[in-house]
């Protein structure tokens, strides 16, 4: 299937590893222009070759390194037609014991930036034919998980956000979508669960059995991001291996 993304360009955050990496890897193998952004430039810039990306290092918490985000993907392409939101997730807690520190501290990761890069990006959505603003999520939008309390907090406002944002821009053609993902083999589940990743227990829980993969979860943006998804927006696309228990 052409999903019609050839000569497109996107910028796509978090890029150097996990689901921003596989996000990048899906869209440049379908012909996409794309732009990754992280902050481990040796990572960053050997994938960016590997892949034919342009690599442009920075931090999605500096307003700066967004700007100069948005400047060198115009330079390099000429403009922007996707945005694919995706930062670091927030280390784990429970609710009774985030402070003021680590609540403003995930609320500039995972909440602030987002909305300066829609809106450093928007004049070149706008001018696209074809605008696609893409925030990869989390499946704890859907069903909280135990000891996330500060995703579990931030990312259903960066949900609620997107779903407002879609109900703006939809009469301009862009559109706006979550793509949440369940437990995905990526570094944060090392991050979260140590070297042996989830326990067997917690796997047996999902229906499939098993944890993704970031292509899996990766293929899923691409097509979010493309002409072949036109008709979608407003909604937050699970891959999560049916473990959300909810009906929608």
């Amino acid at each position: 299937m052409d999903l019609g993304l050839r000569g497109r360009t996107a910028i796509v955050c978090g890029a150097s590893s996990g689901l921003g990496l596989a996000s990048a890897e899906a869209l440049t193998q379908e012909g996409a222009n794309v732009a990754m952004f992280a902050r481990r430039r040796e990572e960053l810039e050997r994938d960016a070759d590997r892949i034919g990306a342009l690599a442009v290092r920075g931090d999605v918490r500096n307003g700066a390194d967004l700007e100069r985000l948005v400047e060198r993907t115009l330079q390099a392409f000429g403009g922007i037609d996707i945005v694919v939101w995706n930062s670091g997730g927030p280390p784990a807690g429970k609710a009774s014991e985030i402070t003021d520190e680590q609540l403003e501290s995930a609320f500039e990761l995972l909440l602030q930036p987002a909305v300066r890069l829609v809106r450093l990006a928007l004049p070149h959505l706008r001018s696209s034919d074809a605008g696609r603003i893409v925030f990869i999520t989390s499946a704890t939008v859907k069903e909280p998980s135990p000891h996330l309390a500060l995703s579990n907090a931030l990312r259903p406002g960066l949900t609620g956000w997107a779903k407002t944002l879609s109900r703006e821009l939809g009469p301009e053609g862009i559109t706006v979508n979550c793509v949440a993902p369940g437990r995905i083999d990526t570094p944060r589940m090392t991050e979260l669960y140590g070297a042996g990743g989830p326990p067997a227990e917690e796997l047996a829980q999902i229906p499939l059995g098993r944890m993704g993969s970031p292509r899996e979860f990766g293929d899923v943006v691409c097509f979010i991001a493309s002409g072949r998804a036109a008709y979608i927006t407003g909604t937050t696309v699970l891959v999560d291996g049916g473990s959300s228990r909810g009906l929608v």
